[in-house]
């Protein structure tokens, strides 16, 4: 029994030997080249891994150049390393680059630095955070220049009850109605402050002085009326 058990054993050694030999033969081409592409395909992703690192960090000294241009006051100079890291450098370098650069330009000119706010708000390929982010650091630019009506119906969309950002809108445009003279207005939205049970805790603060402010209402000042002059000495 043992010498049958022996001999198939062997028989079917000799079986899988063939058939190894049968597929080696018919497809190791196959094989071989299904071989390269795995070793290719890791050496590329190292490659590419190791080419994002550098770029990364390449980008990161560029960015820290631009920054060190603006805190040495060579505006132009800075614009032109914002302007290469937006075109050359990873996504989120250049999109830093960008924000920084919407923020540059407003200090020189608040219209143009809006105008690039709102180019990043209307960029579909950002997330909508960002966006809304970049919307509101436009409106809240354009709400000193001398036509304040497009900031204020951007900030009307981001004080929305979603919006991320809802809570500096409302406060903005309760205190840009208080401005104007509008109280009624002004309440309304320092009571959508209120109401809202996710309203950080340094703004509640503030809305009880501005609410305040509302309460009291517009100050009329009237002109007093002079008290009459004292009668002169008599003279001898």
């Amino acid at each position: 029994m043992a010498e049958n058990n022996e001999f198939i054993r062997e028989v079917n050694e000799d079986y899988r030997r063939d058939q190894v030999a049968e597929i080696w033969r018919r497809y190791s081409a196959l094989i071989i080249a299904l071989a390269v592409l795995v070793v290719a395909g890791v050496g590329g992703w190292r490659y590419w891994q190791s080419e994002q690192r550098s770029r990364a960090e390449t980008a990161s000294e560029s960015f820290e150049t631009a920054n060190r241009l603006v805190r040495d006051g060579k505006a132009e100079e800075a614009d032109k390393a914002f302007a290469a890291i937006e075109s050359q450098a990873p996504a989120g370098y250049a999109l830093l680059a960008r924000f920084r650069s919407a923020t540059e330009t407003a200090k020189r000119d608040q219209a143009a630095g809006a105008a690039e706010y709102e180019a990043l708000g209307a960029d579909a390929k950002l997330s909508n955070g960002l966006r809304d982010l970049a919307r509101l650091r436009a409106a809240l630019i354009r709400l000193d220049l001398p036509n304040p009506d497009p900031a204020l119906a951007s900030l009307q969309g981001l004080a929305a009850p979603t919006g991320a950002f809802r809570h500096t809108a409302r406060e903005m445009l309760g205190l840009s109605a208080l401005k104007r003279g509008d109280y009624d207005g002004a309440g309304r939205w320092f009571d959508q402050i209120s109401a809202d049970p996710q309203t950080p805790q340094n703004l509640r603060q503030r809305i009880e002085v501005y609410s305040a402010l509302v309460a009291g209402g517009p100050v009329t000042v009237t002109e007093a009326v002079p008290a009459p002059a004292a009668p002169l000495p008599a003279t001898r």
